[in-house]
């Protein structure tokens, strides 16, 4: 399964989101740092919901679309 993930410059570093799980929400110093924690929180958060024996989000379809400029 795949999730696709988003990230922010912010003034302290990194945002990063997982689109389909906007639960899922970190902050890092440095790009590769954010992701490194958005990792380990999406895995925490699938073991917290099985433990719980809810569905995981589904991942979605998502297409570049393109505006005239």
């Amino acid at each position: 399964m795949s999730y696709t993930a988003v990230y922010r410059k912010i003034p302290s570093g990194y945002m990063g989101q997982i689109v389909e799980w906007p639960q899922v929400i970190t902050e890092g110093k440095d790009l590769e740092d954010c992701r490194l924690m958005l990792k380990d929180a999406l895995s925490e958060m699938v073991v917290a919901y099985r433990e719980e024996g809810q569905d995981l989000p589904e991942g979605a379809l998502y297409e570049s679309l393109e505006v005239p400029a």
